[in-house]
């Protein structure tokens, strides 16, 4: 009897341990399923909501000549415009279903944060902080910059120590002027830095002589000096504060997304590379090079892996041209700022611009 009572003991045990534990693999279940109801599926959810929309928007700037401004006819032109154009070219095979929406130093990473724009195309420069603590993806560097200073010729100007006691102009949010104090302590000299909202607000301090000078990117102080009443009275010093990789963002947390804008940027890139251009790219259709073919959809679904569709190169490039071609029309040759490629240059012609492979 007492045998049996035992024997009967340990399998009413067994049979409660084992309800036991189905029930709590349930209730893992259970959480589990509520924490993925919390927190949906990122991958893909950018790219589906921007086709659904029908447009991507763009966060720039409206105030930097040759980047981001409004020109005479109130239209947004410029370098960053351009790129901005590339994007809504290669998803949409439209570059006028990119809607621009100005944001200025201080707004433009909260209006990606909050989804107010889905990709940021403004002069901001890539940064350890910024692309770590931000939650943002910084993707290709489209323009590599330094940062410079403008001052009046007669305020003899030559260097950075000759700065001290003066008077200099900085864009607020920006990293200006952290670099400029750092510059400014290592060679012991102090100067007064006075802050601004934006760079219009900036260039009238100066010309009316509020300010004795100011710094931003080199590119800015040469697109601002081309549109002075009289050029010839300043100077951009020839010292280089830092550098400055200009580069467009997105929001973290959509690595489909992020691949997406990525690879635009180096088909734009690419494209340079291989001499493909707006005007020749039907020619290109029917070459009989592998790496051209795949590169531009004729084989192989590299479009498709990350969403677009395989000729997402030959919308690009009909709807904006290369990288040459954005880089000419806006800031080099074909502009009135006649900026030297430079380190712009692609990686062939000793220059910093390169693309992956394809493949």
């Amino acid at each position: 009897m007492t045998r049996t009572r035992t024997k009967l003991f340990w399998v009413v045990s067994l049979l409660l341990l084992f309800c036991v534990t189905v029930l709590s693999g349930c209730e893992d279940s259970a959480a589990s399923d509520v924490d993925n109801k919390d927190q949906p599926k990122q991958e893909g959810a950018m790219l589906d909501k921007v086709k659904k929309r029908g447009k991507v928007i763009i966060g720039v700037d409206t105030v930097l000549p040759g980047f981001g401004f409004l020109d005479s006819n109130g239209s947004f032109s410029g370098f960053d415009i351009e790129i901005g154009r590339a994007f809504a070219a290669a998803i949409f095979g439209d570059p006028e279903a990119a809607q621009m929406r100005p944001v200025t130093g201080q707004t433009r990473f909260t209006a990606l944060q909050t989804g107010e724009i889905d990709i940021l195309s403004r002069a901001t420069t890539m940064s350890f902080t910024r692309d770590t603590s931000l939650g943002l993806k910084f993707i290709p560097t489209t323009f590599y910059d330094g940062q410079g200073v403008m001052a009046r010729k007669d305020a003899k100007v030559e260097t950075l120590k000759d700065l001290n006691g003066l008077r200099v102009g900085v864009e607020q949010g920006t990293t200006t002027e952290l670099n400029l104090t750092e510059k400014l302590r290592k060679v012991d000299a102090k100067a007064e830095i006075i802050v601004f909202e934006n760079q219009d607000a900036i260039v009238t301090a100066y010309e009316q002589g509020s300010i004795d000078a100011w710094t931003s990117d080199q590119s800015g102080l040469v697109s601002r000096l081309a549109s002075m009443k009289t050029p010839a009275d300043h100077t951009i010093l020839s010292e280089v504060l830092s550098k400055e990789p200009l580069t467009p963002v997105v929001k973290g947390g959509d690595d489909q997304w992020f691949n997406v804008t990525k690879w635009i940027i180096y088909a734009l890139i690419q494209a340079e590379e291989f001499g493909i251009t707006k005007s020749n790219v039907d020619e290109f259709l029917t070459s009989q090079d592998p790496g051209i073919r795949r590169f531009l959809g004729l084989e192989g679904d590299l479009g498709k892996h990350i969403g677009l569709d395989n000729d997402f190169v030959v919308k690009l490039i009909k709807g904006v041209g290369n990288y040459s071609e954005i880089f000419e029309k806006n800031l080099g040759k074909e502009s009135i700022f006649k900026l030297d490629r430079g380190v712009n240059a692609l990686w062939t012609n000793g220059g910093l611009m390169f693309s992956p492979p394809f493949n």
